[in-house]
């Protein structure tokens, strides 16, 4: 949908108004002047309303991609809509589902002492980078991959609606963001984001999608790692680009979980538009060395917009490894603005 200024709309109207209705018709520059002066104020007071800062997007972009040298990043893309969150604020989420104690630390403590630990790891995090605003979020898995197909053979569970409820009061207090995660299972991103349209259209609602159980040939998920093309996540660009627009709303981000090669393909031909800020998120656990190969191999190497980083308590602290620190993950190339823990 093509996007017009405020002043290309009442161009045509001033004219005719001007021109029919000025009582001096005998001087018609006159009224073309006055038009003019009226257009410039409100072409003035638009722009203050609808432009970001320029030089100030792009100078923490380039601090986001951290003296990179290939010429990679900062990626060149639209300018968001004015209330992007990216790349002005760090979001620090806690991922899970609150059915499961072994999906995520957002399900696994009670809500009081989560909620006191993801603040935690926001005061860390706004301490080791000062440059950027640290905001906390809670990224809910919304839809389940499953391993029977179901009533509706979609090998999916969709979560009651309730739940998401319970998390955007849990977030309220603290000013948080919610994701809402899809797994697709034997379904498909259209049908799976489109029947969350009306919890997207909060302004505090996010969206992740997980390629890792898209099953497209048929497997069980979790017994195969799955498979996003540029199309499916160019769908769900599309879903969050109109919502923006009908509902006038900032930029939504959208995550998108990547630990293989084969989890995304044609990332060139992903969509980047003002509407949606997209981030790819390093998924997977295991050792430093092992973390940074694959944040480098798929991530750094396959840019898109923004990136983010996920931490697990458990399993990246496993067999004498360390999860990464804050400070450690700043001297990534880029760094994430995007932080999920597990």
């Amino acid at each position: 949908m093509k996007n017009y200024t405020l002043a290309s709309l009442i161009c045509p109207f001033l004219f005719l108004l001007f021109s029919n209705c000025n009582p001096n018709k005998s001087n018609p520059e006159e009224g073309t002047a006055q038009d003019t002066v009226l257009i410039k104020k409100e072409d003035i007071k638009k722009k203050s309303i609808t432009a970001i800062d320029t030089v100030d997007y792009n100078r923490r972009m380039i601090a986001l991609s951290n003296k990179d040298t290939t010429g990679r990043w900062p990626v060149k893309t639209p300018y968001p809509l004015p209330g992007a969150l990216l790349p002005y604020n760090r979001i620090i989420a806690f991922y899970g589902n609150l059915y499961s104690k072994r999906m995520g630390v957002l399900g696994e403590y009670p809500k009081n002492e989560m909620i006191e630990k993801l603040q935690g790891e926001v005061a860390k995090w706004q301490a080791a980078d000062t440059t950027v605003n640290t905001i906390p979020a809670f990224h809910y898995i919304a839809v389940s991959a499953q391993s029977q197909p179901g009533k509706a053979n979609r090998y999916n569970m969709r979560m009651p609606f309730k739940q998401i409820d319970t998390l955007l009061s849990w977030a309220k207090p603290i000013n948080a963001l919610v994701f809402l995660d899809i797994q697709v299972g034997h379904s498909n991103v259209k049908d799976e984001v489109s029947q969350l349209v009306d919890y997207l259209a909060l302004p505090n609602v996010h969206l992740g999608i997980d390629p890792e159980f898209s099953m497209k040939e048929g497997h069980v998920p979790g017994k195969k790692i799955g498979t996003f093309s540029s199309d499916d996540i160019n769908d769900a660009i599309d879903i969050l680009a109109k919502i923006v627009r009908e509902k006038k709303l900032p930029p939504k981000v959208l995550v998108v979980h990547r630990f293989t090669q084969g989890m995304v393909t044609n990332y060139k031909a992903i969509k980047t538009v003002p509407e949606v800020q997209i981030v790819m998120h390093m998924d997977g656990f295991g050792s430093q060395v092992l973390k940074r190969s694959t944040y480098l191999r798929y991530i750094f190497r396959e840019p898109v917009q923004f990136t983010g980083f996920k931490l697990f308590y458990k399993n990246d602290n496993w067999n004498d490894w360390k999860m990464y620190t804050p400070e450690q993950l700043l001297q990534f190339t880029p760094k994430p603005i995007y932080i999920q823990f597990q």
